[in-house]
C-alpha cells in the first residue's frame, strides 16, 4: 500500500502517474481537480500540513506554460487590484460589457407574467 486511506479530494487521474527512481523510491504525482485550494492533508484524518511553512520552488513566469502563466499573471495582477481596494479583471471586464452595451436595442417589457 503507498497511499493508506482516502485522499482529501479528488484528482485528475489522466493527469496522476507514478515513476520508479533509483529501484527503490516511488515517486507519485497526483494532480488535484481543484488546484485553487491547499489541501490540509493528503488522506482524510492524516498528518495535518502547516501550508503557512511551505515554500513553493523558485520559478521564473517564462518557465511556465502559456496558458499557466497567462493563469499566473492573471492571479497576481487580481492580488495586487485587491490589496489597492481595485476591482479584479473579472469585474474590470464586466465594467467593459456593461459600457459597450446598447441597452436602447432592448424591448422593453411593461409588466411581468408569471411563467410555468
Amino acid at each position: 500500500m503507498i497511499i493508506d486511506g482516502e485522499l482529501l479530494g479528488p484528482v485528475k487521474v489522466g493527469e496522476s502517474f507514478w515513476q520508479l527512481e533509483d529501484q527503490k523510491t516511488v515517486s507519485v504525482l497526483l494532480t488535484k481537480s481543484d488546484d485553487k485550494n491547499w489541501w490540509k492533508s493528503l488522506v482524510k484524518g492524516g498528518p495535518e500540513i502547516d501550508t503557512q511553512k511551505v515554500e513553493p520552488e523558485p520559478s521564473r513566469l517564462s518557465d511556465l506554460d502559456p496558458e499557466l502563466r497567462s493563469t499566473v499573471e492573471k492571479m497576481m495582477f487580481d492580488q495586487r487590484q485587491k490589496q489597492m481596494g481595485l476591482p479584479s479583471s473579472d469585474e474590470i471586464q464586466q465594467q467593459e460589457l456593461l459600457k459597450n452595451f446598447d441597452f436602447s436595442k432592448m424591448k422593453r417589457v411593461d409588466k411581468f407574467t408569471n411563467m410555468p
